[in-house]
Order: C-alpha cells, then sequence, then structure tokens
C-alpha cells in the first residue's frame, strides 16, 4: 500500500498530461468533423449523379474499414510510398494525422446521420417555405435545420460518446494520449514498471467524461423539447 500512495503522485501527473491530449484531438476532431459531415452529407444527396456516387462511394469505404487502419494507412503511407513524411516528426506530427483521420472518419458517420436527418424532416415544410417566397438556403437554415436538429441529437450523442473511447486508437501511431500513459507504467516509465492499476484509473476518466457529455445531451433534448408535435 506504501509503495501504491508513492507511485500515485507520478501516475496521476502522467494520467492528466495524456487526457488532456485525448480532450484535444475529442475536440479537434468534433470541430472540424460535424461542418464536414454536413457538407458531406449534401454531396451524397446531390441530384447529379456522378457526385452523388463518388460522396457514397468514399462513406462505403470509410465506414467499412477499420479507424485503426486508417490511421496507419493515413500518417505512414505518405513516408513508406511517396518518400515524404507530410505530417514531421514528433507528438505535433502524430497528433496533426491523427486529427486528419479522426475528423474525416468521423464526418463520413456524421454525414449519415445529417442525411437521415434532413430526409426526416416532412416536405411539407419547405414546400410552405418555397409558398412563401423563401430561398433554398432560407429554407434549410430556418425551417429544415432547427427540425433536423432535434433528430439527430440523439444519435449524434452517441457517436460522441463513442469518439471519446476511440481516441485511445491514437496510440497505434504512438501518440500519448491517457491510454498510452497509463500502458507505460506497466512497461517502465518513471521508475515503475510491471503495474497494472494505473490502466484501471483510466477508466475513470473515460467514465467521467462520458458522464458529463451524458448529462449535456439530456439538457439539450430537454431544450429542443419544444419541436415535439
Amino acid at each position: 500500500m506504501s509503495t501504491f500512495f508513492q507511485q500515485f503522485p507520478a501516475v496521476f501527473n502522467a494520467l492528466n498530461v495524456g487526457f488532456i491530449q485525448t480532450l484535444k484531438l475529442f475536440a479537434v476532431t468534433l470541430v472540424g468533423a460535424i461542418p464536414l459531415g454536413l457538407l458531406i452529407s449534401f454531396g451524397t444527396m446531390s441530384k447529379i449523379k456522378p457526385v452523388s456516387a463518388l460522396f457514397r462511394i468514399i462513406v462505403w469505404i470509410v465506414r467499412g474499414t477499420p479507424l485503426m487502419l486508417q490511421l496507419l494507412v493515413i500518417y505512414f503511407f505518405p513516408g513508406l510510398v511517396w518518400d515524404n513524411p507530410i505530417w514531421g516528426s514528433g507528438e505535433n506530427g502524430r497528433f496533426l494525422a491523427a486529427s486528419v483521420a479522426f475528423i474525416f472518419n468521423y464526418a463520413c458517420y456524421f454525414s449519415e446521420i445529417f442525411r437521415g436527418g434532413i430526409l426526416g424532416v416532412p416536405r411539407g415544410q419547405k414546400e410552405a417555405g418555397q409558398v412563401l417566397g423563401m430561398t433554398n438556403s432560407q429554407i434549410f437554415f430556418r425551417v429544415t435545420l432547427l427540425q433536423m436538429i432535434k433528430l439527430i441529437v440523439p444519435p449524434m450523442s452517441n457517436e460522441i460518446i463513442t469518439l471519446v473511447k476511440d481516441t485511445s486508437l491514437a496510440r497505434i501511431i504512438a501518440l500519448q494520449e491517457v491510454i498510452w500513459a497509463g500502458q507505460a507504467f506497466m512497461k517502465g516509465s518513471q521508475g515503475i514498471s510491471g503495474e497494472i492499476w494505473p490502466m484501471f484509473f483510466t477508466g475513470l476518466y473515460y467514465l467521467t467524461f462520458n458522464g458529463i457529455l451524458t448529462v449535456l445531451q439530456r439538457r439539450l433534448e430537454k431544450k429542443l423539447d419544444f419541436f415535439r408535435s
């Protein structure tokens, strides 16, 4: 027990540093994937057949292959195939590559949620806007978007919670997020090795963060209750 208390400050500090990296990857992914996902959804619903087909194929490939594989390809492909390591070296390069992979992956998932939300708004709403002389952009932002948000909150919330846990996959390219920090004490870090208990503490970070997100999701759903018919 005395050994635990001696090791705890070093482990706690390392896990905090790793979790900050996890939070950064989570935030960057959301900021990039939400608008990109909306644009991709427009592409898949395009009335121009080649455009919609291209975007559907891209979404199919991204959703049909593991995120871990996409991370490896995006990070290593430029250096191994083109002999041009565009991401640079060090932690910043790994973070940049992970951010690109996560944003593109989650944008494709979000695009399907957006598409379902847009199609879920009754067509009569658009027709009513056209009767009032509104443009297509006005109909989307003033009518469709507001009602779509109500429809997409539950599935988006599930994907966002999954994103929190998926950030741990970034360790495959040696990004030092919270799981990497905990696992380091099994292999040997700061004079500590063969210790598994730091891994259990990483679970507390995920549980706490996901708990906060769940509370925020429920509050948002209550605020959107006025869209119920």
